[in-house]
């Protein structure tokens, strides 16, 4: 695994050349640090299934799925100052 200051890195085109080699563990000023690594077909199934038995995550799910309000395209961009 390879250490990379986000802030040396020109974009994100860079961060994706680099994952494609070996994993990135990309650190932020603010001492935030996060992994960027290639996922192959068998990884994905394997983080479905590992989140599926994640009793936090599932509980996430539940609570979103009850969730009545919406929100129209056009009101989200008028909130955002978007319109």
């Amino acid at each position: 695994m390879k250490t990379i200051d986000a802030a040396a890195v020109s974009g994100l085109a860079e961060l994706l050349a680099l994952a494609k080699d070996e994993m990135i563990l990309l650190t932020t000023s603010e001492g935030r640090e996060f992994i960027l690594t290639e996922v192959g077909a068998d990884d994905f199934g394997a983080e479905v299934e590992a989140l599926s038995l994640n009793p936090e995550f599932t509980a996430f799910l539940e609570e979103r799925s009850r969730e009545t309000s919406r929100v129209s395209l056009s009101e989200a961009k008028k909130r955002l100052g978007l319109d």
